[in-house]
């Protein structure tokens, strides 16, 4: 099996979800981007966009910052993965 860096053809999990939960909290790309800005934590307009259309991966520090600039569990944000996981039984 050859490992080009990607789940299922995708360079990161939480990208769908993080434009629900996005859009649930009405913040703009724009206003996300600022307030993992406030947390120290850089990640520009264009790759929140690209990390909701799964063309960029996601650091683990990125994804503590926006769970937090979300006011959401990580948890949360993994769970859909971790559970496709749990029910794969392929180990």
């Amino acid at each position: 099996m050859k490992n080009s860096g990607k789940y299922e053809n995708n360079l990161n999990v939480i990208g769908p979800l993080l434009r629900e939960k996005r859009k649930e909290k009405k913040l703009s790309f724009e206003q996300l981007s600022n307030k993992l800005l406030l947390l120290g934590i850089n990640i520009p307009v264009t790759c929140l966009h690209r990390i909701e259309n799964n063309q960029r991966t996601v650091r683990d520090y990125e994804l503590c910052a926006i769970s937090i600039a979300l006011d959401i569990d990580i948890q949360d944000l993994l769970a859909p993965f971790i559970n496709n996981l749990k029910n794969s039984e392929k180990i």
